[in-house]
């Protein structure tokens, strides 16, 4: 089985930092988060994994080279003009299996065969992994009924999504509804999936998880591998 992992947008969250180092780049603990992801890869037993690339990709092919030093397999994917998040698997040669598809910047302990499993076991044409994600607002939500009169005051809510985590689980199939050379974005390619009556479902994920695009998330994510480091690479596990 083999594995996509999206390395080449500009992390213009991050900036300043993004502006000399790619996002995958980016340390967590003693190695740097795409790091982390390639191990988990392994882990699970997929060694055969291609980078596509774009923003600052000469850092990122002299660190990983082709992978041997982890035991995988790496190849690369180069995008000239940004594609979006799934524009880049049109570029890709040779998936003509069920494949994984992985942002290069998610911190979690997903047990990423269980994800697999689950994708077969549902027939489904694409499966993504989905975490459930509290967002305070710190201010106080007012809600209209018809202007100017309000109809409800709301003391700095909390509320609840179901996001997407970045990690997707897809059958070649959807390859033929990614145009080739041309922008498009994960959530658009879900609703052109679903208007053509595709079966698109989620993997609800209850365990750890971050997205290290903002700086905050970054910071916790750093602070939390030191104490869960174990827990990351499975080693509990038997």
């Amino acid at each position: 089985m083999k594995a996509v992992i999206l390395a080449g947008g500009k992390g213009t969250r991050l900036a300043p930092y993004t502006k000399i180092l790619p996002k995958p780049l980016m340390p967590i603990g003693d190695m740097p988060i795409l790091e982390v992801i390639l191990r988990q890869l392994s882990w699970a037993g997929i060694h055969e994994v291609i980078l596509t690339v774009g923003h600052l990709s000469e850092l990122l092919r002299a660190f990983f080279q082709d992978g041997s030093r982890l035991g995988i397999q790496i190849e690369y994917s180069y995008e000239d003009t940004p594609l979006g998040t799934a524009g880049p698997l049109a570029l890709v040669e040779g998936l003509d299996e069920t494949f994984l598809v992985c942002n290069g910047d998610v911190l979690t302990d997903l047990n990423l065969c269980e994800l697999i499993q689950f994708h077969k076991k549902e027939k489904a044409v694409a499966t993504i992994a989905v975490h459930h994600r509290q967002v305070k607002i710190d201010f106080g939500v007012i809600e209209w009924n018809e202007k100017p009169h309000i109809a409800c005051y709301i003391e700095k809510p909390t509320i609840d999504y179901m996001v997407s985590m970045g990690i997707y689980v897809f059958e070649p199939a959807v390859l033929k509804y990614i145009p080739r050379g041309q922008y498009l974005d994960f959530p658009d390619l879900v609703k052109i999936l679903l208007a053509a009556g595709e079966r698109v479902v989620g993997y609800l994920f209850e365990g750890y998880w971050h997205d290290l695009g903002r700086p905050d998330d970054y910071e916790h994510a750093t602070a939390d591998f030191e104490k869960m480091r174990s827990q990351f690479f499975h080693e509990t596990n038997p």
